[in-house]
């Protein structure tokens, strides 16, 4: 199975930024270890800041691939271009996000991505991304 891992701005942060809410580990650090206990998929993984280049991911992934786990981060609260890209691929998108964002600022409990999604995992830190994993093994 070839699964990838997209992620959305300011997570190329992470183990930097509000270690309180998004813990102390780089997204490096934790998918070299995904990798490791999952060898059986063949997982990649990109992070862009740019809406526009996610946006260009999920066209060029989201036919050929079997599963995507994408995080969008701020951008799953206003972008309706990329959610219009996630209901246009056929590829199964599974939405994560490391924290609770119910548990958070109201103008975060919206998602413009989920309608369009297999499903949402959030608030259980980075193990979401595995959670997500297990999921798209078992489509």
């Amino acid at each position: 199975m070839k699964i990838i891992i997209i992620n959305g701005p300011n997570l190329n942060l992470l183990g930097v930024r509000e270690k309180s809410v998004y813990g102390n580990k780089s997204f490096e650090d934790y998918f070299k270890e995904l990798k490791l206990k999952h060898s059986d998929l063949d997982l990649e993984y990109y992070q862009s800041n740019v809406e526009g280049e996610l946006i260009n991911k999920l066209h060029e992934v989201g036919f050929s691939y079997d599963g995507i786990i994408l995080n969008a981060g701020a951008y799953t609260h206003t972008s309706v271009a990329i959610s219009d890209a996630v209901a246009a691929i056929k590829t199964p998108v599974v939405e994560v996000h490391i924290s609770n964002i119910h548990a958070r600022e109201e103008y975060r409990h919206l998602s413009l991505i989920t309608a369009n999604c297999a499903g949402m995992i959030t608030g259980f830190g980075l193990k979401g991304y595995e959670m997500a994993l297990y999921y798209l093994k078992d489509c």
